[in-house]
């Protein structure tokens, strides 16, 4: 389940996705397969080969970017999503969520 986002975060990172962008949208979440991780950030691009790159140059691996056909995304939690924020200075992101 998430919650946390407001319409216009939201928007904006379906926006900045569709246009080929990287974007990172984190938000809280709750899971019963991960009962000790609160947030997840989304990292989202339109552009398959980008991402895949992107994944690789972070050293995660491309097999779990969720191909959804709007808003392909791979999933950051745990300790590697405060490491990557910071590595791509999201720094907003990791204030508001007390990363």
């Amino acid at each position: 389940m998430a919650f946390g986002v407001k319409r216009e975060e939201l928007q904006a990172w379906k926006a900045a996705v569709s246009q080929g962008e990287i974007a990172f949208l984190t938000h809280f979440w709750l899971d019963d397969r991960f009962p000790d991780i609160r947030t997840v950030t989304k990292v989202g691009c339109s552009d398959i080969d980008r991402l895949f790159n992107w994944c690789l140059s972070h050293g995660l691996n491309p097999q779990y970017i969720h191909y959804s056909p709007s808003y392909p995304h791979f999933d950051l939690f745990g300790p590697l999503q405060k490491k990557i924020l910071q590595f791509e200075k999201q720094w907003d992101q990791i204030e508001k969520y007390k990363l």
